[in-house]
């Protein structure tokens, strides 16, 4: 397994800026794990989340779920519905998980359901308020220069490609628009599988951004850290510009719940690797468990498996606060 020692350090139009305003206003020690107060019960059921308890590691201060979505097709509806179209996931909903895990900054980004159309992320980051809240957009080459300062004002830091579903942007605009984002200092972040990963090595190296990889790149628990794509992750590291979401443990896993060894494995090398370059996310509410892809995890004895990939309170806060703070622009 390869080391490294860690370093010290409705429509593809958005919103209106009237409109952006509007939704801006509007939302205006090594820790214990005691076995007593880590199974108090949450007052009430965590919608998309199995289990009641809280968490019985408890974060830092301002610590960061780096990758959530938002769903509401009622009042947003999917341009891109699929076969099994996610069902409605509210801020408020969402309020109740961060009770379980004591999360208090969010990054909300936009599902491929909903194509180039951010009005629903936006709407979120509005409710959670852009004091404790950002957001990841999903763009085209039709974007204005001007919507684009209009959505960095209402809280996007970035945008993403999700290869593994259809809507959205593919493959040949990444690096055309990293460039249209870089003034901005926004990152790109890819949903790719593993596969997809090594595919497009090219378009993703060297971008005039960061990059941000989402679920630990999708590596099989069967493959592990031998897969080539994890070597391939690790030179991207190495660059000092890519960063690795330590999200999705349930994507690819053969073991399955309640532990997740085999995709716990990568998340903890990753972890080792470069503490520096990663962040944290749920993946709430969890679409492939929504779609019956994967049992429905339980969000707080995930963040509970997260502290013990990463065994020290300073690394720990490093991914939960500190790096998001940098990557976000907390």
């Amino acid at each position: 397994m390869i080391q490294r020692a860690p370093r010290t350090a409705a429509a593809k139009t958005p919103l209106p800026r009237r409109v952006v305003v509007q939704g801006i206003v509007a939302g205006a020690a090594i820790v214990a794990f005691g076995s007593t107060a880590a199974q108090a019960s949450a007052d009430r059921e965590t919608p998309f989340s199995a289990g009641r308890g809280r968490a019985r590691y408890k974060v830092p201060g301002q610590a960061t779920d780096a990758h959530m979505h938002i769903y509401d097709p009622v009042r947003f509806p999917y341009p891109f519905p699929g076969a099994t179209p996610p069902p409605r996931a509210t801020v408020a909903d969402y309020r109740l998980l961060q009770e379980r895990t004591g999360t208090k900054r969010t990054v909300v980004v936009t599902p491929s359901n909903y194509g180039t159309d951010n009005r629903c992320t936006l709407e979120a980051i509005g409710q959670l308020g852009l004091r404790s809240a950002r957001g990841i957009a999903v763009i085209d080459d039709s974007f204005s220069t001007a919507q684009l300062q209009d959505l960095h004002q209402a809280g996007i830091r970035g945008i993403r490609f999700n290869l593994t579903r259809p809507g959205g942007a593919g493959a040949e605009l990444i690096r055309s628009l990293a460039a249209r984002i870089a003034p901005l200092g926004w990152h790109v972040q890819i949903h790719m599988s593993a596969e997809g990963i090594l595919e497009n090595l090219k378009s993703i190296n060297d971008l005039p951004t960061d990059l941000v990889i989402d679920h630990m790149g999708r590596i099989p628990g069967s493959a592990g850290t031998s897969h080539p794509a994890f070597e391939a992750i690790t030179r991207l590291l190495d660059g000092g510009k890519t960063w690795v979401k330590l999200s999705g443990v349930y994507h690819e896993s053969q073991d399955g719940p309640p532990t997740y060894a085999d995709r716990g494995a990568i998340g903890a090398a990753f972890a080792r690797y470069a503490p520096d370059r990663m962040v944290w996310g749920s993946d709430w509410p969890h679409p492939t468990a929504s779609r019956g892809e994967v049992p429905m995890p339980d969000d707080a004895a995930m963040l509970d498996m997260f502290a013990n990939w990463v065994p020290t309170r300073q690394e720990r806060k490093r991914i939960l606060v500190d790096n998001p703070e940098k990557l976000y622009d907390f």
